[in-house]
């Protein structure tokens, strides 16, 4: 990385902890981020799979939508730009939801939590300011509030629950999606049971200024290791998770993307707030008749992986391409995810991918490659 390049790069509130703990530290999303530690990615992803792994996501956007006229009218206001039934939502609680466009592509997957009084939402780092701007012309700015002072971390595994119980009382209670506001030291911890790896986990929004100690107090439970984007990109792969960029985007909708079970009942048709989203008529028409193509996962043969962008054929030629691969380290296998043709989306579907030249045997997979643990 050249050093005009790491001047142009923000830096997260750890920092100093990431390179004091020997991250490789990559450009991603104009952020300076840990790809991976000294013991490497697949260590990284297997201890996450058996213990417990601290990710820093505070590339991630915090917005906070205080309501000027009332939360119902603010609720309705967000369900104007996204699929998901948010005026249901429990006080407490957190869902995931879709910002679509108008011609029922994704704009971005968003976390929405209801905090009582307001609403808390988390979106991508690549998406941050365009989010930031879409949501200030449908909601109007002076409800729409960025969040600059705070870190975000995922506590991830089968260990999580204990060891954040270890600094913090009463939180192994939540069940998956709930959320709590919890007392630590002198700052204000917004937990959420949720994460983006398929085990059970937490994400924690901590005050910048009190983030290196929380996290060393975390790190100082014998299960917990840091782990950097590599381990999270391979945990949510097996995990049949989408990445925004890749696997979906603008050019994918909901339904084709296998997210239809974000779109609320109340949303659907027949539904007692039906449509009144970018894109219903397009995605509301595909949840009734299906879509010409779907994500599906992919098992390519032998060890060699598959990556993003690898052609898939059939023997009427091409019929898809793979949008995410590489090889999981907890199947020990390559894994992938990608879209075809619906008639050929089937589990046990022979393909091909065509990598280096060669055109290479691939089997449509059922997802996700490894269960999800959630706590439900």
């Amino acid at each position: 990385m050249d050093d005009h390049r790491s001047d142009q790069l923000r830096r997260l509130p750890l920092h100093d902890l990431h390179v004091a703990r020997g991250a490789r530290m990559v450009p991603f999303a104009g952020w300076e981020m840990p790809v991976q530690y000294d013991g490497g990615v697949m260590a990284e992803h297997l201890h996450t799979r058996t213990a417990a792994s601290l990710f820093d996501v505070s590339h991630m956007g915090q917005v906070l939508l205080r309501p000027r006229n009332g939360l119902d009218h603010l609720t309705l206001g967000l369900e104007a730009l996204v699929p998901a039934d948010i005026a249901s939502l429990p006080e407490g609680r957190q869902r995931y939801a879709l910002l679509t466009d108008d011609s029922g592509g994704i704009r971005d997957d968003i976390m929405v939590t209801h905090r009582g009084d307001h609403l808390l939402l988390v979106v991508n780092a690549s998406m941050r300011e365009a989010d930031l701007a879409h949501l200030r012309d449908g909601l109007g700015d002076s409800q729409v509030e960025e969040v600059a002072d705070r870190a975000l971390l995922a506590l991830q595994g089968p260990g999580a629950a204990a060891a954040l119980e270890g600094v913090t009382e009463g939180i192994g209670r939540l069940r998956f999606m709930e959320a709590r506001t919890v007392p630590w030291a002198d700052a204000e911890l917004w937990i959420s049971r949720s994460g983006y790896t398929g085990e059970d986990g937490f994400e924690i929004s901590v005050p910048r200024r009190a983030a290196e100690a929380f996290a060393a107090a975390i790190l100082s439970h014998p299960d917990v290791r840091l782990a950097g984007l590599g381990a999270r990109d391979s945990l949510r792969l097996e995990a049949g998770l989408c990445l925004y960029s890749q696997d979906i985007d603008r050019t994918t909708s909901p339904v084709e993307a296998g997210l239809g079970w974000s779109i609320g009942k109340a949303r659907r048709v027949g539904g007692v707030r039906a449509g009144g989203f970018p894109g219903a008529d397009r995605i509301l028409r595909q949840l009734e008749r299906g879509p010409r193509r779907v994500r599906v996962g992919l098992r390519p043969e032998g060890r060699a992986p598959m990556r993003a962008g690898t052609e898939i054929l059939a023997a009427q030629g091409h019929v898809g391409r793979i949008t995410s691969g590489g090889f999981g380290p907890s199947v020990q296998a390559p894994v992938a995810m990608g879209y075809v043709d619906v008639a050929l989306s089937a589990p046990g579907t022979p393909l091909l991918g065509k990598v280096r030249g060669q055109d290479l045997p691939v089997v449509v997979a059922p997802l996700p490659f490894v269960p999800h643990s959630f706590q439900r």
